[in-house]
């Protein structure tokens, strides 16, 4: 499989630490606030990674944490007079209710910032006795000064006007050196005084917890947001190679920016976008599917339109699952599942392997028009949809309720009452009521089917 390395700036072969198995590290939230179209398009980029590499016979360790103490967090703290936890265990739950409906898969760990406390500290001791840490009257930080190779992930250099996230503090060694360790009194215990973790102290640690490997490399594949590479990035690899004396991750993978009409969303712009609100206009598997119709380090640009226009795309796969309905799954046709395996080895080349999706359908309706009755033919239809759905992660919403969204339950229960009389009329031979039934539905914008195995209905 061919990966676009953002150290390298190049595509390059996957060849994993061991053999057969593939360590992945994503940077997850800060649970401050509700998750934005930026988590989106990062949990569902790598999720497809994850996907992909299954496919392909890896054994995956997918690692996402979360940051759960950190200076947004106590400002909301501040703003709303709740606790850490309360704060904290809201906004878990709502990302983790938003990942569930784009249908991305549950990390094998998901480590808090909070309950690795230990393992922060203990990195930070090693950083302190290796020399290239040291204290100020307001935390331990970090010397970059002591790392040759600062600036070998990101590729930037001392001319950057990005050089750090945090402002200055009076006393550091370099403009670049960033805080280990913040001291607050209200906050927890160590060896180097009460305080926090510094964000950038956090991931380098959860890795070397539960994902670290003997040699050269600590894990396989670090993954995230391309406004993560600097400084957060660079400052991880840095830790990694001052405490460890080895290389982080062997290859380091970035999802593009997010804009909403055609403007980088961010929320100094006041366009930030929230997962929840798109999941109000349309079913979370068709936000997946939007967020994977395009490469996953291109800039990502959401417009209704465009998200309307993909909703229809998967719509036709959905109609499909509709005619194989009620067979059982045959065999994944050979040529299909190897047409889309090696685009998508291709670095995730979610383009070309959804063109193969939508010649499939295309094709698997023709064939079902000219011999509708073929089961071993629908068989192999279906077979090839559980693989897009295991692959893409779309496909597997019941095929009649995916056409319901948008329907509250008293609509549905005023729906079902109707089919039961026109049922009823159809049984007495009073079609003309039954028709009038269609109508009234028609007008309610809900269609119906008649099929040999009863009444259906969908949102027109």
């Amino acid at each position: 499989m061919q990966i676009f390395d953002s150290v390298k700036k190049e595509k390059v072969t996957f060849e994993p630490i061991v053999s057969g198995k593939a360590s992945i590290y994503l940077c997850g939230p800060t649970v401050y606030d509700d998750a934005h179209l930026g988590h989106a398009k990062s949990a569902v980029s790598f999720d497809m990674l994850r996907r992909v590499l299954i496919a392909l016979g890896y054994e995956v360790k997918f690692v996402r944490n979360y940051t759960d103490i950190d200076d947004k967090i106590l400002k909301k703290m501040s703003e709303t007079g709740k606790s850490l936890e309360e704060i904290t265990q809201r906004y878990i739950a709502s990302y983790e209710s938003d990942m569930k409906a784009l249908n991305v898969m549950e990390p094998d760990i998901k480590p808090k910032a909070t309950q690795c406390l230990e393992a922060i500290i203990t990195y930070i001791q090693k950083l302190i006795r290796n020399g290239v840490a040291y204290e100020l009257k307001d935390g331990i930080y970090f010397d970059v000064g002591k790392d040759e190779q600062y600036f070998s992930i990101s590729g930037k250099d001392n001319n950057t006007e990005l050089i750090a996230r945090v402002q200055g503090a009076e006393g550091k060694r370099g403009e670049k050196d960033f805080v280990l360790w913040k001291f607050d009194e209200k906050w927890y215990k160590s060896p180097f005084g009460r305080g926090r973790p510094g964000w950038h102290s956090e991931c380098v640690a959860m890795i070397k917890q539960y994902l670290s490997n003997e040699g050269e490399y600590e894990i396989d594949i670090h993954a995230g947001g391309i406004d993560l590479l600097f400084p957060h990035h660079e400052n991880e690899a840095a830790q990694c190679r001052c405490a460890e004396h080895k290389k982080l991750a062997k290859y380091w993978m970035h999802n593009g920016f997010i804009k909403v009409n055609n403007e980088k969303m961010s929320k100094s712009l006041g366009n930030g976008f929230f997962v929840k609100d798109a999941l109000k206009i349309v079913q979370g598997e068709v936000l997946r599917f939007y967020l994977l119709s395009s490469h996953y380090r291109a800039h990502f640009n959401y417009s209704l339109e465009d998200l309307n226009a993909s909703k229809k795309r998967l719509d036709k796969i959905y109609r499909l699952k509709k005619r194989v309905f009620g067979v059982g799954a045959g065999v994944c046709e050979p040529k299909f599942k190897s047409e889309i395996l090696e685009a998508l080895k291709d670095d995730l080349n979610t383009s070309k392997a959804l063109a193969v999706v939508d010649e499939f359908v295309k094709n698997a309706n023709d064939a079902l028009d000219a011999n509708s009755k073929n089961k071993s033919l629908k068989e192999e239809i279906l077979a090839n949809l559980k693989f897009i759905e295991q692959v893409f992660g779309v496909g597997s919403t019941d095929c009649f309720k995916y056409f319901q969204f948008g329907v509250s339950e008293d609509e549905k229960s005023t729906i079902e009452g109707l089919l039961e009389q026109r049922a009823q009329a159809k049984k007495d031979k009073n079609f003309s009521k039954a028709d009038e039934i269609r109508e009234r539905l028609n007008a309610m914008n809900i269609g119906i089917m008649d099929t040999p195995n009863g009444t259906t209905w969908e949102r027109l």
